[in-house]
């Protein structure tokens, strides 16, 4: 199957490994490269406008987030959207995010709440785009474990996030363009900065629970059609 070259913008040239991964990422996780699509690396330096060495060691990376499939001699393929992948990313969260957020909770001082509204009102502003409102989403969480993270924590939990928003964008892909979407959006990432400026954590357990169960809804719809 070839890439339609409207999927996957040019780039300038600097840092090129990490702009080309940035690029890659960004068409799967928006569903641009669709799961389970075979894409030609010739033709992705080509419409990047680079060589075939940066696309390759950027599938690298984005293999080992669980993003894309290689195969020698054959070309990459977007990795398969799957419940069993689904239900292991937000076991591995499980394991580490509450204990996280428990600590954070109590080393947030004025500063750090005051960012969390300011991400939650970006996450909320439909004008930005849903890329810079999932961002925006993805920066959110980051800054509430932040505190209390170490820089490992952050890179798994980082990869974790940018897996399981493939599910999301999924789930919520048929709502995403609605109006009232991004104000309920912004209202419940409120709602959970405040439940977390209390102390109350299971807010945060409750949060991904909640979208857990929304994508794999979703997906069992996809696999009913």
């Amino acid at each position: 199957m070839t890439t339609d070259p409207a999927q996957i913008r040019p780039l300038h040239q600097s840092s090129l490994v990490s702009q080309v991964t940035v690029e890659i990422r960004r068409s799967i996780l928006a569903g641009r490269l669709r799961p389970g699509q075979e894409f030609s690396l010739r033709a992705i330096a080509s419409q990047l406008g680079v060589s075939l060495i940066p696309v390759r060691e950027a599938l690298r990376s984005l293999e080992e987030q669980g993003l894309v499939v290689t195969r020698p001699g054959r070309s990459a393929m977007v990795a398969p959207l799957d419940a069993a992948d689904l239900a292991g990313i937000y076991d591995l969260r499980r394991q580490i995010e509450p204990k996280l957020a428990a600590r954070s909770s109590q080393l947030l001082r004025s500063p750090h709440i005051q960012e969390l509204r300011r991400l939650v009102g970006l996450i909320s502003d439909e004008s930005r785009g849903l890329d810079g409102v999932y961002e925006s989403h993805h920066e959110l969480h980051l800054e509430m474990l932040r505190p209390a993270a170490t820089a490992w924590d952050l890179h798994i939990l980082s990869m974790l996030w940018r897996a399981a928003e493939r599910y999301i964008r999924v789930a919520f892909g048929g709502l995403d363009d609605h109006p009232h979407e991004h104000a309920r959006r912004g209202h419940v990432h409120a709602e959970l900065v405040d439940a977390f400026e209390s102390g109350d954590v299971d807010a945060v357990r409750g949060h991904f629970d909640a979208n857990e169960r929304v994508a794999q809804g979703a997906l069992a719809n996809i696999g009913s059609e």
